[in-house]
């Protein structure tokens, strides 16, 4: 662990970083039986300490973010893998660990799948999030590795296809390998974290995390919108086009169970929807529809375009209802006055931030700031504005640091020249 002259960040002075190559106690055989499981359950619940939990989805690869593969290591258990597609859930095994804190890296990303198979935490330690309150700058898992513990990750692994069976057996040991110091990680962090006094904002950020994770995933209203250089498409003709291809390729990835950018790539669709070919030569000319399985689906994509080609008027996509403020780059013309509010509040949560070696965002969601510069309460307080960023998810600890500032800032009718980062 770095002194306490040395700042986030630091690496160990000696000897440099140890490569860490296989997990201590060889490479475990994926759990893929119910009998399997048992004995699992059984060293857990009979084991001490936190649990270290990783998952690998197939993102890219698959239509749904499950789990392929639970990691999980703790002091008198060890470490398993667990393949959980033959087996029902995992929830003998969540039991199990109830009383335990589990320790993730970058737990949002991970919590979602867990759910799927009957896991989720009641006490959780993120050393992503941790790594980002104490101030570190490089907060990935092998990054963090090497600058705490002194050892190297490898992780070429991290984008494979983890719906693969059978396993290979060097993704089998990357994959231990990922849980093998994540609890010495997570000591060293919390260490960090009670040097600088953040421990309690710390603690509110994982109960945050652990409160989410019983919540059903928030369905995105019209997802298509999201497609990859729509803002290129003009006219609501044309965004028609890019709708029904975007639930016509949807609908095959989801009954293919792959990835929709492997069905098409959203540049196809983007290029589909300017040109708007009507038969199956011209479409073929469009770039990104010249491969083998595009080409077979081919009536499809024409069928697509014909229903989109076909609607009337009152049918086709209106402009979404904003929630919220504007864009903020049109914020001069639109409102000078709340303008210079967004300029004063950016400017305080940088040189607040700044202060407590936090990230912005960390400190306070960009949007939050936006939504309170556009709207502020009608009687700006310290007590008003706190109040409002609690209603839009701000922790205590957040609010505590920069209502005050926040309040003056709204309040403030000289101008701040913007400053960037929120």
């Amino acid at each position: 662990m770095p002194s306490e002259t040395d700042g986030p960040g630091s690496a160990p002075a000696a000897g440099g970083p140890v490569p860490l190559l296989a997990p201590r106690e060889g490479v475990p055989a994926p759990v893929e039986t119910p009998e399997a499981l048992a004995e699992v359950v059984a060293a857990f619940g009979a084991g001490t300490g936190a649990v270290a939990i990783d998952a690998e989805r197939a993102s890219g690869y698959r239509y749904t973010q499950r789990a392929y593969l639970v990691q999980l290591r703790r002091a008198g258990a060890g470490t398993v893998l667990i393949d959980p597609l033959p087996l029902d859930n995992l929830r003998t095994l969540d039991e199990a660990i109830a009383d335990a804190e589990w320790v993730l890296h970058a737990a949002s990303q991970d919590l979602p799948c867990l759910a799927e198979i009957g896991m989720r935490p009641r006490r959780l330690f993120d050393t992503e999030l941790a790594a980002r309150l104490a101030g570190f700058e490089r907060v990935g898992l092998a990054a963090l590795t090497e600058q705490l513990l002194g050892f190297t990750l490898e992780k070429h692994h991290s984008a494979a296809d983890w719906s693969t069976r059978p396993l290979p057996e060097s993704w089998l040991s990357y994959a231990a390998l990922d849980v093998e110091m994540l609890t010495d990680l997570r000591d060293e962090l919390a260490a960090e974290l009670d040097r600088q006094g953040k421990t309690a904002w710390a603690a509110e950020e994982f109960a945050a995390l652990v409160a989410s994770a019983s919540l059903p995933p928030r369905a995105r209203p019209e997802p298509w919108r999201r497609t990859s250089g729509i803002h290129k498409v003009r006219g609501a003709r044309a965004q028609s086009r890019v709708r029904a291809l975007w639930y016509a390729r949807d609908a095959i990835a989801a009954r293919r169970d792959s990835a929709p950018g492997r069905v098409l790539p959203d540049a196809a669709i983007i290029a589909a929807a300017e040109l708007d070919p009507k038969d199956e030569r011209t479409l073929l000319t469009v770039t990104g529809f010249g491969g083998r399985s595009v080409r077979r689906l081919a009536r499809t994509w024409l069928d697509a375009l014909a229903e989109a080609r076909e609607l009337p008027d009152d049918a086709l996509p209106a402009s979404p209802p904003v929630d919220g403020p504007p864009p903020p780059h049109r914020w001069a013309e639109r409102d000078p006055v709340a303008a210079a509010r967004l300029a004063r509040c950016r400017a305080v949560v940088t040189g607040t931030a700044a202060e407590h070696k936090l990230p912005p965002e960390n400190l306070i969601s960009p949007d939050n700031v936006r939504r309170l510069a556009w709207t502020p309460p009608e009687d700006v307080t310290p007590e008003t504005v706190g109040q409002t960023l609690r209603g839009f998810g701000a922790r205590a600890w957040q609010v505590g640091l920069i209502a005050d500032d926040l309040a003056e800032a709204l309040a403030d009718p000289s101008p701040v020249a913007p400053a960037e980062g929120v």
